[in-house]
């Protein structure tokens, strides 16, 4: 718990978010544009201290197999858990909790060495038992609860776990899983205390009740306006790829919600906030020449772009999709929206991940092509430049995707060019709550905005079709494209990434060349600004900051 002192002075901070736009633009005024750069000092970190983190939402509820893989809630659970492996942003795993692991030639059987003495903030072992009933839920879920399994796991041909001793663990699959050991580092993929997992889907919807290993443990929190966390004392079995494996620095993290970007920042700005989530990618220049560190890490896993929904006008017709894939200029968003942190696409995967290969000639920026395209499909324009065919009019709405802060601005950008072609486009803007309730999983939406993280590409086929109980099934394909089935099946069942390789170049070739995907931009979803007073935070695989090595020099 914290001191009254710290409580005090951590209220005072917390309070002056509260203060109106005008207040807080008016005070960031008066601030020196000068502040020293992060890394100042002499580098040896300073115990203490309590960080004050501005973000946008804190979702609706805590279920850790739904909520660790939110945008949000996944900052947080980064620092209350752990994982069995640590994942970089190249793709390289290497030991957390499973100080060493075996596979079998096939890759269908894993053997998982634990660390001894690892403990749950209830006091219950992290042992092999644990481990099993973890990925047993990932895996499977809670059906009966209504708690999903974890998307981007490989559950397909997951056959089950065995606690071998308290430390070895023995992991089978009907099939070849070579993506198993990376996605053990997936942001889902967070270890929770049986009794947490034992308890009711509504019991597991209150952060209190969910107990993890990590560096930090949840003091309060209040739904819709913060999360208090503190450090856990004891805790000494960090990843050593962190550089820092003992207890945090800090003394405690406050997660306050602040939905207004341009206040997060000016509480930065202001002193009032250590960081700011999901700043605006026009203030981030002006936030660096201010001397304010902005951090823009790209995560492993899908570019920004659309999932087209071949059941759904227009996009039930390829000459359509490929209208649309052709239809407006990327180069374009990233020199009016973004910085040179975001890159452009090369694929429907990241560059990072291993295994991408470019495909970029298929998606280029081509408006005649579109033009001919949407011709060829019968759709002609009117006098007012919109297209219609058989009585019905070339419509579509885009609906922005809240986790990602110039979501909007894009696809405005992206309407305002494919009106040029005769699409009448629409932009709804939902809150992160109405979204989730209106869009994600919503069979008559055309377009879905896609920002998805995966370690390995062996967990795509997941997502790509609907030939496995519980695949996401982006496309509404189904089993109906035998040959994408065929693809995706091949990349999620190879035994060595020599085999996969050609396989998931051919996949993503395909995907694209069907218009079945419409990449915008390479994604970096989550934007830091942190104040210059906090140094040594770091940055894993799917683009979380953790603040386990972080220290404030103040």
């Amino acid at each position: 718990m914290t001191t009254p002192d710290r409580s005090a002075r951590r209220l005072r901070r917390l309070f002056g978010t509260a203060l109106s736009a005008a207040a807080v633009i008016a005070l960031v005024a008066g601030c020196s544009s000068g502040a020293s750069a992060a890394g100042a000092g002499d580098g040896t970190p300073k115990e203490g201290g309590d960080l004050v983190f501005q973000i946008d939402s804190l979702g609706t509820s805590w279920v850790p197999n739904s909520s660790s893989i939110s945008s949000f809630q996944g900052n947080i659970w980064g620092e209350l858990t752990d994982k069995l492996v640590y994942v970089d942003d190249q793709g390289n795993v290497t030991p957390w909790i499973a100080e060493s692991w075996e596979a079998s030639d096939d890759a269908t059987s894993f053997t998982l060495h634990l660390k001894e003495g690892v403990t749950f903030s209830d006091g219950s072992p992290l042992d092999a038992d644990a481990v099993v009933k973890n990925l047993d839920v990932w895996a499977k879920g809670l059906p009966d609860q209504g708690i999903p399994r974890v998307g981007l796991f490989p559950s397909a041909n997951y056959t089950g776990a065995t606690a071998v001793d308290a430390t070895t663990v023995q992991v089978t699959f009907s099939a070849p899983t070579l993506g198993f050991i990376p996605t053990l580092g997936y942001h889902g993929s967070i270890l929770i205390a049986p009794s947490s997992l034992e308890g009711t889907a509504e019991q597991q919807a209150d952060l209190a009740n969910n107990f993890g290993s990590g560096p930090f443990v949840v003091e309060s929190w209040k739904d819709g306006d913060s999360v208090v966390i503190t450090k856990r004392e004891d805790y000494n079995w960090g990843p050593e790829a962190r550089g820092h494996t003992g207890p945090a620095y800090l003394d405690s993290i406050t997660y306050k919600v602040v939905p207004e970007p341009s206040l997060r920042t000016a509480s930065v700005q202001s002193n009032q906030a250590d960081v700011a989530y999901n700043a605006a990618p026009q203030e981030l220049a002006g936030l660096k020449e201010a001397g304010f560190a902005v951090a823009a890490p790209r995560y492993l896993g899908f570019v920004n772009g659309y999932a087209l929904n071949t059941q759904v006008a227009p996009f039930d017709d390829k000459n359509v999709r490929l209208a649309f894939q052709h239809g407006f200029d990327r180069q374009q968003i990233l020199d009016t929206v973004y910085t040179d942190d975001w890159l452009a696409a090369e694929s429907f995967i990241q560059s990072n991940v291993p295994g991408a290969t470019d495909h970029s000639d298929s998606f280029a920026y081509d408006p005649e092509t579109s033009k001919r395209l949407l011709d060829e499909a019968g759709w002609t324009p009117g006098a007012d430049g919109v297209r219609t065919k058989d009585g019905q009019t070339l419509a579509l709405t885009l609906y922005p995707n809240p986790y990602l802060a110039a979501s909007k601005t894009v696809d405005e950008l992206v309407a305002q060019q494919l009106g040029d072609l005769g699409f009448a486009v629409d932009i709804q803007v939902y809150d992160v709550t109405t979204y989730g309730e209106k869009v994600i999983g919503n069979d008559s939406v055309a377009a879905y905005e896609i920002t998805r993280s995966f370690v390995d590409a062996g967990t795509v086929a997941g997502v790509l079709t609907g030939a496995k109980e519980g695949d996401e099934d982006w496309f509404h394909l189904g089993t109906s494209d035998q040959h994408l089935v065929d693809l995706s099946q091949q990349v999620a069942g190879a035994s060595n990434t020599e085999d996969r390789d050609p396989v998931l170049d051919e996949l993503q070739g395909y995907v694209l060349d069907e218009g079945y995907f419409v990449p915008i931009t390479q994604i970096a979803q989550r934007i830091y600004v942190l104040t210059p007073d906090l140094h040594d935070v770091t940055y894993n695989g799917l683009a979380y900051a953790s603040f386990a090595t972080a220290w404030l020099d103040r």
